[in-house]
């Protein structure tokens, strides 16, 4: 099996710093890129935080969390940080063309024993693995927001992924403390198949006027036993990805996945959440740290 020792993530947005934590975590060296000094500034701040608040919670020691952030490295190019890199995780825009771009890029970086996965949460792995020469040495590893609190790791295997690089890819996520379940390829793998539907059918709900936003989140918590409404989900995830991933399994999976019209209208008037200040709930404290 490959040995992983060093770990290049690609994207320092709210999936990428994420997975940068849970890897140094992990105890691995950890690299996280992103072209905007700004990004990884605020990915550098926000995983302190994290970690201290973990080590006031008691789930991490504070040599621990200590030693994670010690072994937190910054690039400001994929060159940069993938050159020394065992696995290489992009956490790039959920856009086929995107990924197509960095995993082409880091086929040509990367030496050639070197991982590279995908963090995508239902696109083809096949198809973004196809345009490197190492197609055995590619699969997917969808990590769930936020990262740093959620167990589950689904690791996607693709077409031509072989078995050294799916077990490595296993111990990289149980020694960030994940729970792995392995997924053979399909649109939106298992989470983001059922996610997807459910929310979709929450706006369906809201446009339809059965019950306000607030009180469709508050019946699937206390009667259903989610952890976060279908609302307070979308607003976090960003309603740009998950109408992206809706657009995507709708094309490959058919017509129970069309977008809801209310979700494109969200989206089209610039209501992504949290990230935005405003989705289908408000956040006014994204909004004026936005306008500093």
């Amino acid at each position: 099996m490959a040995e992983i020792k060093a770990i290049a993530v690609i994207g320092a947005g709210i999936m990428g710093r994420g997975i940068a934590h849970a890897a140094a975590l992990g105890g691995y060296r950890t690299i996280l890129e992103d072209i905007l000094p700004a990004s990884l500034r605020k990915a550098e701040s926000e995983i302190r935080g994290n970690l201290d608040k973990a080590v006031e919670l008691g789930k991490v020691k504070k040599e621990d969390a200590d030693a994670a952030f010690g072994r937190l490295e910054y690039a400001g190019s994929v060159e940069e940080a993938a050159r020394a890199a065992d696995l290489v995780i992009e956490a790039v825009p959920e856009e086929i063309e995107s990924k197509v771009e960095i995993f082409t890029l880091l086929d040509k970086i990367c030496r050639p024993a070197t991982i590279i996965a995908s963090n995508t949460s239902s696109l083809s792995i096949t198809e973004i693995a196809s345009v490197t020469y190492r197609a055995k040495k590619c699969l997917g590893m969808h990590f769930i927001n936020p990262v740093h609190k959620m167990k589950l790791l689904e690791i996607v295997r693709a077409l031509e992924t072989d078995d050294e690089t799916l077990a490595a890819a296993v111990e990289v996520g149980r020694r960030m403390g994940k729970e792995v379940v392995v997924v053979k390829e399909s649109p939106g793998f298992i989470t983001s198949r059922i996610n997807v539907l459910i929310g979709n059918e929450a706006f369906c709900m809201l446009q339809e006027g059965v019950a306000s936003a607030a009180d469709i989140d508050k019946a699937l918590k206390l009667g259903l036993n989610h952890p976060m409404g279908p609302f307070e989900l979308v607003d976090l995830v960003g309603l740009d990805t998950r109408l992206h991933i809706l657009e995507y399994l709708h094309r490959t999976l058919g017509e129970k996945f069309r977008p809801s019209p209310l979700l494109i209208q969200y989206v089209k008037a610039g209501r992504l959440g949290r990230k935005s200040g405003r989705g289908v709930y408000e956040y006014p404290e994204q909004k004026s740290a936005k306008a500093k």
